[in-house]
């Protein structure tokens, strides 16, 4: 059975996280950190979406972003697509780099919005 697709609510304010493979670093110096900024600005131009915060860890990464029109689904897919291509292709390896599918909780509570950007 496929996995259900993920609900799209224009307007939405969502706290999206992915970690590494087994745990594994998704970032191993500058050069990625700045690499997977740079990927994220590509893609709020191409498809705008607010991004409200990030925190971009070793082996993992969290976003808080609202989107309009086009679905977090696609934003992700696109990012973490090119993303993991890069890092694959610099670091001469090959295979997945993140853990299973990225983490999406649609933020409807302010305090939970308040913790996520302290």
């Amino acid at each position: 059975m496929g996995r259900r697709p993920r609900i799209h609510f224009p307007g939405g304010v969502y706290h999206i996280f992915s970690r590494g493979n087994d745990k594994q670093d998704i970032c191993l110096d500058d050069q990625d950190r700045q690499e997977f900024v740079s990927t994220l600005a590509k893609m709020k131009a191409r498809h705008p979406f607010q991004l409200y915060a990030f925190c971009l860890m070793t082996n993992h990464f969290h976003l808080l972003l609202r989107v309009e029109n086009c679905s977090s689904s696609l934003i992700m897919q696109t990012i973490l697509t090119s993303y993991s291509h890069y890092f694959n292709r610099r670091h001469d390896r090959v295979g997945h780099l993140f853990q299973n599918r990225y983490n999406a909780i649609l933020c409807r509570d302010d305090t939970y919005l308040l913790t996520l950007i302290q």
